[in-house]
């Protein structure tokens, strides 16, 4: 996805220190991050991990046993803590035997709010207009998730708030709320996107949080989180000499940790040579490959190597971090 700057926007969701205990079980722990005015904001982490709990005390509908919510700079506890904001839990449910039209005007109706609700216009952003006057059990569930996000529009909110908007869905039914959600984005709203599902983080999403147990475990841009905790790069090196080489990265002082991988790079067509995989610090790779030319070492090819999301999120899930 391109990169939109929400970064440096104002705050519009912090979440500082929010601990939930439910009993004997901690289902979110000591738990902060903040989602910027912009955003689409990506809330990664596998079942159980605690993301429907963060967003149900986010809406409101749980108290947390500790922590602060803002919205808006505003406590979320409060008389207008939820103002501007509006989104669901889980798979939102509809009376079956209304049409969507009529659902939603019950909704509105519910959510007693003084401006004329903009059901038409909602119905058609979820492109439902055409099946507007149909009864909602006769709805694929892909156009039952569109009809949510219609109904969360309902409130006209600048921040979006969607958790697992693809989940049960077949192929065609994801691609239709991915363009929606892209499109809302497009139009100025800031969106929090709740997902398990990796490729769907990394192409809707500019910033993203991963959690595993409650706990935060990394959030940043794409491009930080990608890049590891640790803030190490890794590199694919072909020499001449492997051994050689090795011996001389073995004593360098540049901080680099060397291996040779198992097998040979692909996709280095002419650079035929011996491979060196290159795991370096904040000190960047020129120092380690000016030292490996200065001990006469013939670099042959240097190729930067960027982990998947889904390489740091198993990392971090099932390794010391999750």
């Amino acid at each position: 996805m391109e990169e939109r700057d929400g970064a440096g926007g104002e705050p519009v969701l912090e979440v500082r220190g929010l601990t939930k205990k439910f009993g004997d079980f901690v289902a979110v722990e000591d738990l902060s991050f903040a989602v910027r005015r912009g955003d689409v904001y990506g809330f990664l982490g596998p079942n159980g991990s605690g993301k429907s709990t963060t967003i149900r005390t986010v809406l409101g509908l749980v108290k947390p046993t500790s922590g602060e919510i803002r919205v808006f700079g505003r406590p979320v506890g409060g008389p207008k803590g939820r103002e501007g904001m509006a989104g669901f839990v889980d798979a939102p449910g509809f009376y079956g035997y209304l049409s969507a039209r009529d659902n939603l005007r019950l909704l509105a109706a519910a959510d007693k709010r003084k401006k004329e609700p903009p059901i038409e216009r909602v119905l058609e952003t979820v492109e439902l207009s055409e099946r507007a006057r149909d009864k909602v059990k006769t709805y694929s569930t892909g156009m039952k998730q569109r009809l949510a996000i219609a109904a969360a529009l309902l409130r006209e909110p600048e921040f979006l708030i969607l958790d697992e908007p693809t989940n049960g869905l077949d192929p065609g039914g994801m691609r239709d709320v991915r363009a929606l959600i892209r499109r809302l984005a497009g139009e100025g709203l800031t969106i929090f996107l709740s997902s398990h599902l990796l490729a769907e983080i990394e192409q809707l999403c500019n910033r993203v949080a991963v959690i595993g147990r409650g706990r935060l475990l990394a959030e940043g841009t794409l491009a930080e989180v990608v890049q590891g905790a640790n803030g190490h790069l890794s590199y694919r090196l072909v020499v001449g000499d492997a051994r050689e080489a090795l011996r001389v990265l073995d004593r360098s002082s540049s901080g680099v940790e060397a291996s040779v991988p198992a097998e040979s790079m692909d996709g280095l067509e002419g650079a035929a040579g011996e491979e060196i995989r290159l795991s370096v610090g904040t000190e960047g790779i020129g120092p380690v490959v000016r030292e490996l030319v200065n001990e006469g070492i013939e670099v042959r090819a240097l190729v930067p190597v960027r982990p998947s999301l889904e390489d740091l999120f198993l990392e971090l899930t099932e390794g010391g971090g999750g």
